[in-house]
């Protein structure tokens, strides 16, 4: 039996299009469980949730711009908008769950500890130490502030708690992924044996998912298997030294590249692949190798996060040591040419179907604010 509790406001910094689902799947878990909830969210996020009649919206609109000082100008306006926003509706609410993003909004969740309401960090992605600007280095301040002052901070794995260095926190930590599938939209529509030599990609285009690794393993693998075909799905920061590096290695025949695609299309994408390649630095637990596997598609991932949680080797998927791109390219044919590899691919679609509905994510869930 799942208690209704009180108000709950959950705060984040303007996503991007990656963020929605994640979003949206908390959203519907916390939907459950609390009697009114608050979202102060921006740009892609306030659109996706404008006729959402279960939720209190409230719309940040944040634009990045060009520069340095601009950047950092407009983040910390950005912060400002959220503050102002929470200290109108303070009165409301409970707890505040700071999520995409944030863990570095310290404005926001300084007057949140101020008026004495509990504070919630979901932190689902650990990339800071990716970045090299001086505005990550001021988010990365940000971050350890936030992480001293919450009161919990919630993690996909205990893995987690030494991956990303958090061991000093561990008295605050709890652990529960909010993740949860649609399974009449993710679901096996092309048998695995049906399928052609078709591998991909699907996420953002940023360094921290390793991206270019995988783009200069192309041509490693093309020498063993020259007939093989490559699709990368997402959009980023770093789409045009993608596109230069496939066109100036002349590898247009053998890659694809088809932006971003919608949680309503990509189904159909992960059904046409027989690998699907995660090749990050760093991951929480991403939604589209859950989503892949519950397409009946083998992952192949770096060891990161709350991977190794879901994915055996050579049992319900495939892990690789680091990425570089020899082991990447090396890993690849090695999933590819494992015998019985639909075998593989039937056991991670059981595995998901069985962990990942929305019963058992607001079973999960249930328990943590039982905790907070």
């Amino acid at each position: 039996m799942v208690i209704k509790r009180k108000s709950i406001c959950v705060i984040t910094f303007p996503p991007m299009k990656a963020g929605l689902t994640p979003l949206s799947n908390l959203i519907d878990i916390l939907t459950s469980s609390f009697k009114e909830i608050h979202l102060i969210t921006g740009n892609d996020g306030y659109n996706y949730f404008t006729n959402n009649k279960y939720i209190h919206l409230y719309g940040i609109f944040h634009s990045q711009g060009t520069g340095k000082i601009n950047r950092i100008k407009n983040y910390i306006f950005t912060q400002l908008k959220i503050a102002h926003v929470l200290l109108n509706i303070i009165g409301k609410i409970d707890v505040c769950i700071f999520f995409l993003g944030g863990e570095t909004l310290t404005l926001p969740l300084i007057p949140a500890k101020l008026f004495n309401k509990k504070t919630v960090i979901i932190l689902s992605g650990y990339s800071i130490k990716y970045e090299k600007n001086t505005l990550s280095k001021i988010v990365a301040k940000l971050c350890t502030i936030n992480l001293n002052l919450a009161d919990k901070i919630i993690l996909y794995s205990p893995r987690l708690i030494d991956e990303w260095n958090l061991k000093k926190y561990s008295h605050k930590i709890l652990i529960a992924p909010r993740h949860f599938l649609n399974f009449s939209n993710f679901k096996l529509n092309t048998e695995f044996t049906q399928r052609n030599d078709l591998i991909g990609y699907v996420g953002r285009l940023s360094e921290e998912k390793g991206i270019l690794n995988f783009v200069k393993s192309i041509p490693l693998l093309l020498k063993q298997k020259p007939f093989l075909n490559i699709l990368i799905i997402g959009d980023g920061d770093l789409k045009n030294n993608v596109k230069n590096y496939l066109s100036n290695n002349s590898l247009e025949n053998n890659v694809k590249l088809v932006g971003w695609s919608s949680n309503e299309d990509l189904p159909k994408y992960l059904n046409l692949l027989k690998l699907l390649v995660i090749p990050s630095y760093t991951e929480g637990l991403p939604n589209v190798m859950l989503e892949a596997m519950a397409c009946g598609t083998p992952v192949l991932a770096t060891k990161v996060g709350a991977i190794p949680d879901i994915i055996k080797d050579e049992e319900t998927g495939f892990l690789m040591e680091n990425n570089s791109p020899e082991c990447i390219a090396e890993n690849i044919i090695r999933a590819l040419e494992f015998p019985n590899l639909g075998n593989i691919a039937t056991k991670s679609e059981k595995l998901v179907e069985n962990n990942f509905t929305y019963e058992k994510a607001v079973e999960r869930y249930s328990i943590i604010f039982n905790k907070i």
